[in-house]
């Protein structure tokens, strides 16, 4: 999809208390092994501070970048992967309250690892479509401190979960940077790889049981689809929904100058990503990233507003985001910088 005329005008992030992957390993939640394999050098931890109280904060410093009032917004996005609060409340309803925003329209996206930029999709069919909104607030925000989950072995080797938020403000005048193309696919064959055995009604799984995802993964390896087939499928997948967007937005991988992916393993970057597009590793997020932890959703507005404060995107420059999340989805999208705003001095 070729998009015009759709800004990011700002940016903002919230990490608690930082953890070292060493400190983990010394409290015997971590493995030497996969520490020195992966280069994953740590992550946050929010502690009781609920996941939508990370998002006001986020989306504060974004309306505060931004320069605009809460309550001249005309609508909100928000995206979870985990827990954001008692079954039946309204996450989004919580946050424009505390914001002090309108009453506006506000959804409430679930697409896991891929909710920033699924938010984002949306956003721009608001601004551009009928809605014709000037103004969207989008947000994320992940609090994985519970019994129920071990974040630093849950989810496989290959990421230690993350807690914080993000938020960015989208606007139809103008911005820091330009959203250029954004593309996004379900590849539903893989749909079974994280739902794993578990019947569709009851419900099987509660707020006390352990969850784990990878447990699910694994199941669905034995039983449905070998790994070597999975990686191949979502491989080709994911790869043709990137360079859609490369096409849409009129350049080509030898033009980005950053691409910022999720948080994971430095070697996954390097051979699903960046060795198909050509670039080095010095191009993409992942020194940055290796000490955040994968914070949902939320690892691409964290790592642009790092870039950007950083001095490492200049006006003209472009930029690859990409994301994954269950189901299988993968969304990809272009920036093209305008200029450095004056929050990053």
């Amino acid at each position: 999809m070729r998009v015009n005329d759709v800004f990011i005008s700002s940016v903002g992030v919230h990490l608690p208390e930082w953890v070292s992957s060493e400190r983990a390993i010394a409290d015997g939640m971590y493995e030497e092994e996969v520490y020195k394999a992966s280069g994953l050098t740590g992550t946050h931890v929010a502690g009781d501070l609920a996941a939508v109280d990370m998002a006001v904060s986020a989306a504060r410093s974004a309306i505060e970048r931004a320069d605009v009032d809460a309550d001249t917004i005309d609508s909100h996005i928000h995206s979870s992967v985990y827990y954001q609060g008692p079954d039946g409340s309204y996450p989004p309803g919580y946050i424009l309250r505390e914001l002090g925003a309108g009453n506006i329209p506000a959804l409430d996206i679930h697409q896991g690892c891929n909710g920033m930029l699924a938010a984002l999709d949306t956003a721009v069919g608001q601004i551009t479509g009928a809605a014709k909104a000037e103004t969207v607030l989008v947000t994320t925000a992940q609090n994985f401190s519970t019994p129920t989950i071990n974040r630093w072995k849950d989810f496989g080797s290959t990421y230690i979960l993350s807690d914080g938020a993000a938020a960015a403000v989208v606007s139809a005048d103008s911005g820091f940077a330009e959203i250029r193309s954004l593309n996004t696919g379900t590849l539903h064959m893989l749909e079974k790889w994280h739902r794993g055995e578990e019947s569709l009604l009851p419900p099987q799984t509660k707020a006390h049981e352990e969850l784990s995802v990878g447990e699910r993964a694994i199941q669905f390896n034995e039983n449905d689809m070998p790994l070597t087939e999975i990686l191949e499928s979502l491989s080709k997948f994911d790869l043709d929904i990137l360079f859609r967007s490369l096409v849409d937005a009129d350049v080509n991988a030898a033009d980005i100058a950053k691409v910022i992916a999720i948080n994971l393993d430095g070697r996954m970057i390097d051979q699903a990503l960046m060795q198909p597009l050509g670039l080095s590793m010095e191009r993409s997020t992942w020194e940055f990233g290796k000490s955040v932890g994968h914070a949902g959703a939320a690892d691409l507005i964290i790592s642009l507003d790092h870039s950007v404060r950083a001095g490492e995107l200049s006006p003209g420059d472009h930029v690859l985001l990409t994301s994954q999340g269950p189901g299988w989805i993968c969304s990809s999208a272009v920036l093209k910088i305008a200029d450095v705003p004056a929050w990053a001095n």
